[in-house]
């Protein structure tokens, strides 16, 4: 628990006990989860409570936000050093339309994309769908 600590710490998070144990599903979890998935796993714990920590994760650069397509808004860890730049930490995501995980890919980063004048980005989001290694025996 103590690394987990200290994730927080150096994102200047105060480390509750709920953020430690969101914290500590999203690392061992190979595919993003939903507010609703953990809901489901923190049975005792308030939605609310769940949300702002998402939410306090994805300011803070500790987790970020994907959109699969779903309609269902997935969380995962972002990588050490990661500032979710558009330039330079936007990577790839990978929806299996069997299973219903996504998956991050952050070696294959999303390529910066130059806009016409006027026009800025604020988010760019790439999502792959298909079937999963898993799915795919």
């Amino acid at each position: 628990m103590q690394d987990l600590e200290k994730i927080l710490e150096n994102k200047n998070v105060k480390p509750t006990a709920m953020r430690l144990l969101v914290l500590q599903l999203l690392r061992n979890k190979n595919a993003a989860v939903s507010l609703t998935d953990l809901e489901d796993h923190f049975i005792k714990s308030d939605r609310t409570t769940i949300y702002r920590t998402l939410k306090t994760f994805v300011k803070n650069e500790i987790a970020h936000k994907i959109v699969d397509g779903t309609g269902i808004t997935k969380y995962a860890l972002c990588e050490e050093n990661c500032h979710c730049e558009i330039e330079t930490d936007l990577h790839v995501h990978f929806h299996c339309k069997i299973c219903n995980e996504t998956i991050c890919f952050p070696k294959n980063k999303i390529p910066y994309i130059k806009l016409p004048d006027g026009y800025e980005a604020d988010n760019v989001s790439l999502t792959v769908t298909g079937i999963c290694d898993k799915c795919n025996t």
